[in-house]
């Protein structure tokens, strides 16, 4: 029996299967989808297995064994092989890193070498001899950090030591030691034969024959018995209990927030669109619903209510939530809902809590999956249905290989159960609603607010006149009233920010030097807690001038507005208010998102500051106001999205107020009160806004009219970058069809990150039959010759940001 093995090597001529000899022992219980080790040049690799076979067009005698099995029962089904397969396709990616995307970080391979040596005696080097001091296994790491690697290297040529790769998982399965007790009759003999003075020891035996034949933790014994570690070992010596390992899973913590219970019946539309989406999963048949629902409309219900149904069938449920600033509210609601049958994966859990989440869901012990991004993975193999709530959001697009979109993999893992997606949004991205029009999704539509409240009244506020009025605080004259008002009633208001940090950046008045990164073209930013100027690109940071790098001058000052310094400006305004600031800097300590909005939903805060993390999803009863300080920081990005960015987050944030009885207001703080884009977020009016974005795009050739690619070079030397980047365009230009528009090379937006240079070219195109191929002849050819001289090369198809 023959194995075909993808090896762990991400490397190109190495991204293919490799045969390997199946031994006999092994043959009776090796499948697809499980780990390997085998050997692989001089060392040691983990592989996985794709596929078993009877003969190979290769000579029998070059063929080695399979070394070890890491896995019985496989971690990668049928179908997630095949998809992997698709998906490194898809993503232009190495077959490897498609697998190790499907699989917890805490399942990769660790690699550790260790020196062996058989007789220490005679190796004659002193130096070596003293620094092995008679071990015969010790590792390599510690020859590296006493410098002798090269009288390693010597010693391994003489044949007196060899190295060895061994091969670990991240993360062990969590053990607790347990502690069984004797039978009472067992332990009475044993309190017999203890001596007078052992005082402790007796104390002991008397706690275990009340708790006698009983299981129970070590630390537990220890604990409730009031004795410490040598008393509980002397007794298990005499046999009095017997200790044992038993596998626990580490728990994440399940967040526990405010939330009405459910509604007895849905509304009119709501039953409309749950009818439809049960009417798909009756059928058995692959259908995607485009779900188009006014922010508080009740879209999570249909999700519930539509899982119920799956999970009646005996089927399983996968729901994706854009980011983990949603993953507490929505985790809770599944979690009263559903019960110990919900999982949750997201990438604030540690490495050990993802891979024991990970575990329940192979193991079937859970049936719904609530995460972000990388849930769409689930090892789950009878899936019923698959949800992707704030369809609109670029998180579901990883950023690194491979490059895969949630909502692709979502629609492919579809059409092998033959099961409903649905897609939910109040802001649909314009390609899944030009999708939805055209009848490739299905489209149903949530028009009214669940419990019929009227929409929130919006004011969309012209900061031109505040100033020409004298006004120069961030807080407009209508919405610093609007707080005052909430704050006397005792409501709840939230206060957004489209960034963070204390103030963008710093500038001289005199000579307009802003201050910049020295290995990145962006200017540093402001961060008050330390007084540091940071950069958000690479991480380097310094101190803030007191006078102009270039002109010397002192007039130096800090513009823009962070996070920090409203919540300053907050507490001048309103010393009484309780303000909780939530953005990157105050959500970096694990379980800080929780707290934070747990605090928020039982009332220990009147004002909830924060960037885009509290932009969507949130509902609590008691926020009746929200104001948005600076609506424009998206309005004017280099990026055709940049409208449709805006739109989506006025209207997502506006939906954060007045959810339940009380009514809501919002204020809209912005330069640019005549855009489009900001008029439409205010009554939240999507199809008009649909339409006039549309014929944007259209004019001006962008998604969903056309398909675009981009290709992005980075090198050290900007000479070399720019020959590479005008190479690879004339390769694409020549293999291309004419149709097919390439634009560019042209240096990126930040045109220089981490003292590497950025030159990018984008491909547009409506049918491109050869692109796939061109594309990979592109990557063979920076595989082989250009990857040398340093450059480095990405492809990102359909990309969420150029």
């Amino acid at each position: 029996m023959i194995a075909e093995v993808i090896v762990d090597v991400a490397a190109y001529p190495i991204d293919r299967p490799f045969d390997y000899i199946v031994p006999e022992t092994m043959e009776s219980i090796i499948e697809p989808g499980l780990r390997v080790k085998v050997p692989f040049g001089r060392r040691n690799v983990l592989g996985y297995i794709t596929k078993l076979k009877d003969e190979s067009d290769l000579d029998f005698t070059k063929l080695k064994p399979i070394d070890e099995l890491v896995d019985l029962e496989p971690v990668l089904s049928a179908e997630l092989l095949a998809l992997s397969s698709w998906l490194s396709v898809e993503t232009l990616s190495y077959e490897i890193d498609a697998m190790q995307v499907m699989l917890p970080a805490a399942m990769r391979a660790r690699y550790e070498k260790y020196i062996l040596v058989d007789e220490p005696d005679e190796i004659e080097d002193e130096d070596f001899r003293s620094f092995l001091a008679n071990r015969k296994r010790v590792p390599m790491k510690e020859a590296e950090s006493f410098g002798l690697l090269g009288n390693l290297k010597k010693l391994v040529k003489e044949e007196l030591v060899t190295v060895e790769t061994t091969i670990s998982q991240r993360t062990a399965v969590k053990k607790v030691r347990m502690i069984r007790m004797e039978e009472e009759a067992e332990l009475q003999r044993i309190k017999a034969t203890l001596h007078q003075n052992a005082k402790r020891q007796v104390e002991l035996v008397d706690w275990m024959i009340l708790h006698a034949g009983k299981t129970l933790s070590a630390k537990k014994v220890m604990e409730e018995a009031a004795i410490q570690h040598p008393v509980l070992k002397a007794l298990i010596d005499r046999g009095a209990a017997y200790e044992q390992y038993e596998e626990i899973y580490r728990e994440p913590d399940a967040p526990r927030l405010q939330d009405g219970p459910a509604p007895e019946h849905l509304t009119d539309e709501q039953q409309v669109a749950l009818d439809s989406i049960t009417t798909s999963l009756e059928v058995g048949e692959p259908e995607t619903f485009l779900l188009h629902g006014v922010t508080g409309s009740g879209k999570t219900e249909v999700y519930l209510r539509a899982i119920q149904r799956v999970l009646d069938k005996g089927q399983e449920a996968i729901v994706l939530v854009p980011e983990i600033s949603l993953t507490p509210q929505m985790t809770s609601r599944f979690m009263e809902r559903f019960g110990p049958l919900v999982a949750v994966m997201h990438s604030a859990l540690s490495a050990g809590e993802k891979y024991d989440e990970w575990r329940k869901i192979q193991r079937r012990e859970v049936k719904v999956v609530v995460g972000a991004r990388s849930a769409i993975f689930a090892p789950f193999d009878n899936l019923g249905i698959i949800i992707l709530d704030e369809e609109h959001e670029s998180t579901y697009k990883q950023e690194d290989n491979p490059r895969y979109h949630a909502r692709d993999v979502a629609i492919k893992r579809a059409e092998h159960y033959g099961c409903p997606v649905v897609l939910g949004s109040a802001t649909p991205s314009l390609e899944s609603y030009a999708r939805a029009s055209k009848g490739v999704y299905t489209l149903l539509t949530l028009k009214r607010r669940a419990r019929n409240q009227e929409l929130p009244h919006v004011t969309v506020v012209d900061m031109r006149e505040e100033l020409k009025s004298g006004n120069r605080s961030m807080f407009s004259t209508s919405l610093s009233e609007g707080l005052r008002t909430r704050l006397e009633a005792g409501e709840q208001s939230i206060l957004f920010l489209n960034r963070r940090g204390f103030s963008s950046f710093v500038l001289c008045r005199d000579c307009g030097t802003t201050v910049e990164c020295p290995n990145c073209d962006i200017s540093l930013t402001y961060h008050r807690a330390h007084e540091r100027l940071k950069c958000h690109y690479c991480g380097h940071e310094d101190r803030v001038p007191s006078t102009c790098p270039q002109c010397k001058s002192e007039h130096i000052r800090f513009f823009g507005t962070g996070t920090q310094k409203v919540q300053d400006e907050v507490a001048k305004l309103f010393p009484e208010a309780r303000v909780i600031r939530m953005d990157v800097d105050t959500t970096r300590q694990k379980g800080s998102h929780e707290r934070l909005l747990r605090e928020f939903s039982e009332g220990k805060a009147d004002i909830l500051l924060g960037t885009q993390m509290i932009a969507k999803g949130l509902d609590f009863p008691n926020i009746t106001l929200v104001g948005v300080l600076a609506a424009d920081t998206t309005l004017h990005l280099a990026d055709f999205r940049a409208a449709e960015k805006t739109f989506q987050l006025m209207t997502q944030v506006s939906g954060r107020a007045g959810r339940h009885e009380l009514p809501g207001e919002v204020f809209i703080q912005t330069y640019s009160p005549e855009h489009y884009a900001i008029e439409l977020a205010k009554e939240q009016h999507y199809e008009p806004f649909y339409e006039l974005e549309m014929t944007a795009r259209r004019q001006f050739g962008y998604p969903p009219f056309y398909f675009v690619t981009l290709v992005q070079f980075t090198h050290e030397d900007v000479l070399k970058v720019a020959d590479f980047a005008n190479k690879a365009t004339a390769y694409l230009r020549e293999n291309l069809s004419t149709e097919t528009t390439i634009i560019g090379p042209t240096a990126a937006a930040v045109s220089r990150v981490n003292n590497r240079y950025r030159y990018q070219c984008l491909i547009k195109y409506k049918k491109e039959p050869k692109l796939t191929e061109t594309l990979q002849q592109l990557i063979r050819l920076y595989r082989t010759n250009w990857i040398k001289s340093g450059l480095i090369m990405t492809i990102d198809v359909d990309p969420v940001s150029i």
